[in-house]
């Protein structure tokens, strides 16, 4: 297949490109400048979503990886608006190009976030959730995939890709060890918040397996089959790198030093991938101990 990416040079663009090109795909990774390729089937092209024509004369996929990292810098009023327009505006400028080709690609795949669901401690989420949250992660998931959604209305198959916390190099897992490494790591908050984590090469296989099965549309989670809470996540980065968990970080004190942006550590998630499960995807990393062996030692 011939793909064009959007957000293709971040952290979980570089594993997907790589991926799928190790697949036999042609990859075209939008980026705000070219460069030359270091790797086969990947070619760079300047781009922006601004921009009226869009720069391949045929593609038989996109995958919208874009927007404004919502991890980095408290959420002020000002970052809010930074992180919905560079989701919101982002797709409708692919939508308005991708509309002019001459002939549409068969496949529109959006990221997304669980946090589409809201939080809870109790309840179980899956992909026949139809019911989003309430705070400012959820309204930003709603109105991205809103936008996504206009996809469908082109005959294009869509597919909302809901991703977990994705433990890889890079992302949230090199801050959230980062305690650990000088023996100050113990409980956030509670503890007893969930965290719905997924490995960053399933994350690159199910994407792949979601381009490759037209039978899967609409929402698709992107996590493990299971979610841990909080407590039992910081022990297992202990464990693997033979580190005490001890130091516990109190939820006023993550509040105070993060604001608004605490939620992303105090509150959480139980979300399953029940319709990769379902249509016969097989996880790489099942088991959080072991994914996070890869990744940290």
């Amino acid at each position: 297949m011939k793909i064009a990416i959007s957000g293709g040079t971040g952290f979980i663009g570089q594993s997907l490109c790589t991926h799928l090109a190790s697949k036999g795909h042609t990859i075209y990774v939008l980026t705000r400048s070219s460069k030359p390729s270091v790797q086969p089937n990947i070619e760079y092209i300047k781009w922006s979503a601004d921009e009226t024509v869009f720069p391949i004369p045929s593609i038989d996929a996109f995958i919208n990886l874009g927007g404004e990292s919502i991890s980095s810098g408290r959420w002020t009023e000002k970052k809010k608006t930074q992180i919905i327009e560079s989701r919101v505006f982002t797709t409708q400028g692919i939508l308005r190009q991708l509309s002019a080709l001459p002939k549409y690609p068969k496949t529109f795949i959006n990221a997304s976030a669980i946090g589409y669901y809201g939080t809870s401690l109790t309840h179980t989420f899956t992909e026949h959730d139809t019911r989003n949250g309430e705070d400012f992660l959820a309204a930003t998931v709603m109105r991205w995939e809103n936008e996504a959604k206009k996809a469908k209305d082109l005959g294009m198959r869509t597919v909302l890709t809901r991703f977990g916390i994705v433990l890889g190099e890079g992302g949230a897992l090199p801050k959230m060890t980062l305690p650990y490494q000088f023996f100050a790591g113990g409980t956030l908050g509670s503890g007893q918040q969930w965290v719905s984590w997924v490995h960053i090469d399933d994350v690159s296989k199910m994407i792949a397996f979601a381009l490759e099965n037209e039978q899967i549309e609409g929402p698709l989670n992107i996590t493990a089959p299971h979610p841990v809470r909080m407590k039992e996540f910081g022990k297992t980065i202990a464990k693997v790198l033979h580190k005490p968990h001890w130091i516990p970080a109190p939820s006023f004190a993550l509040k105070l030093a993060l604001g608004e942006m605490s939620t992303l550590v105090l509150e959480g998630q139980k979300v399953l991938p029940e319709k990769a499960l379902h249509n016969g995807y097989v996880h790489s990393y099942d088991n959080l101990e072991k994914a996070l062996t890869t990744i940290l030692t």
